[in-house]
């Protein structure tokens, strides 16, 4: 089977300079695979050239007019760059022609536009934006990281639906671990959406662990994090933020005298495994999940490393049938949703006076059970 993919060469900080090296290194090494490279066609041959990889059958050069820059507003981007290089991408999506579409563009407009293009699935209010974060035990899913800033506890709930169908396909465990982010993990913690959302994830008929910290994410407590999209966008770029501080404070050390030069030299391997695992590149290319069609976006400021990350994200989720399985949870998990929904709107909010009398976080069911709280098998 071809798994055909369209790339958005003009999105992100550099455009076709990253995304088409990227995309040529990749489709060398994946035989199975075709890519349709979207956007300004000189400027998208005259990368090809540079690779010379102008008689390679399986690249596509689609002509678009239009680019949506970074800071486009998502308005200019859905109304007005009817022919950008990113909406005809989703287009080829939409009509079949492609499996899934990979983009480092802007993310609002991103988001608007696929959501405009290709529909949400059946049940989805909301898509999310779903990542895989570095853990001690492999990576941890989180979602959502940014598509959507203020979040009902019936969106969080879609989104626990939605990364358990995802890493369920990925990583083929039946029953992944789901944990709700909150600043506590007693079930009275958090304001009244998270309690509420903790209330419906108990009721439904997902693998619930309970509420976890932040710190949870990095220990992989739980196989996915639910979160809104204001604090897993913070958490995420926090993480970056950490990750790239220790890199060069670590360089930093090891370059201050010969002797820590000497000890550098030494530890390289172990630098460099640690460097391997820690790499934001690595895990780079984001799903965004709930659309009626398979989406990836790649970080905006990705190099051709990265961002070949990005398009291999695409192609797992394709070949690991993602959509599909989602659609499927989604169907099954419909009427159980809807019953957590109302039994978490009639639910009386935890005995806050009688829990903290005793120090104690509020009952839960036993383990075992369906909506109970499960210890993580990740």
């Amino acid at each position: 089977m071809t798994i055909k993919i369209t790339i958005d060469c003009m999105g992100g900080d550099h455009g076709p300079i990253v995304t088409v090296p990227a995309t040529v290194n990749f489709v060398r090494s994946h035989p199975d695979a075709h890519l349709m490279l979207v956007g300004i066609e000189q400027a998208i041959r005259a990368q090809i050239k540079k690779c010379k990889a102008q008689d390679e059958p399986r690249l596509t050069v689609v002509p678009a007019t239009e680019v949506v820059a970074m800071d486009d507003p998502v308005e200019v981007a859905l109304r007005k760059k009817k022919d950008s290089s990113m909406r005809v991408a989703l287009n080829l999506v939409k009509e079949g022609e492609a499996q899934t579409c990979i983009s480092a563009g802007n993310t609002g407009a991103l988001m608007a536009v696929s959501r405009y293009v290709l529909k949400t699935l059946a049940g989805i209010e909301r898509p999310a934006i779903a990542f895989a974060m570095p853990s001690q035990k492999g990576y941890t899913t989180v979602l959502d990281l940014g598509a959507n800033v203020d979040c009902e506890p019936e969106h969080l709930l879609q989104f626990a639906e939605m990364g358990h169908a995802l890493v369920s396909a990925i990583e083929g465990r039946e029953r992944p671990t789901i944990g709700l982010l909150n600043i506590g993990e007693e079930v009275i913690k958090g304001n009244e959406t998270i309690k509420r959302a903790g209330e419906m994830l108990r009721a439904s008929t997902l693998n619930f662990y309970g509420n976890v910290e932040g710190n949870d994410i990095y220990k992989g407590t739980t196989d996915v994090v639910v979160c809104d999209g204001f604090v897993g966008n913070v958490a995420l770029k926090t993480s970056e933020g950490l990750a790239k501080m220790l890199a060069d404070m670590i360089k930093e050390e090891f370059s201050r005298s010969l002797g820590s030069k000497l000890m550098a030299l030494v530890a390289m391997p172990v630098l460099k495994r640690f460097k391997k695992r820690v790499d934001p590149a690595q895990y780079n290319g984001a799903a965004l999940l709930g659309l009626r069609g398979l989406v990836i976006k790649s970080h905006g400021s990705a190099e051709a490393f990265g961002f070949e990350w990005a398009i291999k994200r695409g192609y797992d989720a394709v070949k690991n049938g993602v959509l599909e399985r989602l659609v499927r949870a989604m169907e099954e998990n419909a009427p159980a949703a809807t019953q957590a929904s109302e039994a978490g709107a009639n639910a009386s909010p935890p005995d806050a006076a009688s829990n903290a009398a005793t120090d104690q976080p509020a009952s839960q069911n036993p383990p075992g059970e369906s909506g109970t709280a499960l210890h993580s098998k990740a």
